[in-house]
């Protein structure tokens, strides 16, 4: 019996490639990356206008703080997709713990860092940059204070012997939310710490 190469292609398994999450979720995300990319374009505009007074402001920043924020959130959403990944296999997410503590990280160090600028008297009153970073970054903090929550259902999740199609959905609409904090704050980070 001769098999063609027609019948082959019907008989290996179809793998459905779809969107992750709930596609109102998307429109929450897009709708959110849209309204941070007009605040980035008001940064851009008052750096054009103002060129010495971003970057004197900006030597108040601590880039060091902001590098690290940086490389915990780049790991925290490694360490989600990984979990993520796992979860759609079967296995435990052993790796999203690791992800909310590197998330509770990026908040203490932002804290901490606020704190530092205040101290060396710079608040949001002082000019239009600090307007705008305290304003900006303090939003971008709510945004993972949201994600926090969203780390923590991973982990509720992955507690869970095996998830539903639901449960993915709910799964990979809490990972995209985290990505997107995470990609936010990749803007954000060399616009207010690098850009000279």
């Amino acid at each position: 019996m001769t098999v063609t190469a027609t019948e082959t292609e019907y008989s290996a398994p179809q793998h459905h490639r779809h969107i992750p999450g709930e596609p109102g979720l998307w429109i929450f995300l897009f709708g959110d990356m849209i309204m941070f990319s007009v605040f980035f374009g008001f940064v851009a505009v008052l750096h054009g206008r103002h060129p010495t007074m971003f970057r004197a402001s900006q030597q108040a920043l601590h880039p060091d703080l902001g590098l690290l924020n940086t490389l915990l959130l780049l790991t925290a959403s490694a360490l989600v997709a990984r979990g993520l990944q796992q979860l759609r296999s079967g296995r435990p997410a052993r790796t999203l713990p690791w992800a909310l503590l590197c998330a509770l990280g990026f908040a203490a160090l932002k804290g901490s860092e606020y704190a530092l600028v205040i101290q060396d008297g710079h608040t949001p009153t002082s000019n239009d940059f600090f307007m705008y970073y305290f304003v900006f970054t303090g939003i971008h903090l709510a945004h993972l204070t949201i994600g926090l929550g969203a780390l923590t259902v991973l982990i509720v999740l992955s507690r869970r012997p095996a998830l539903s199609r639901g449960g993915l959905l709910v799964a990979e609409g809490a990972a995209a939310y985290w990505h997107m904090v995470d990609l936010l704050w990749l803007v954000l980070f060399p616009l207010f710490y690098l850009v000279a």
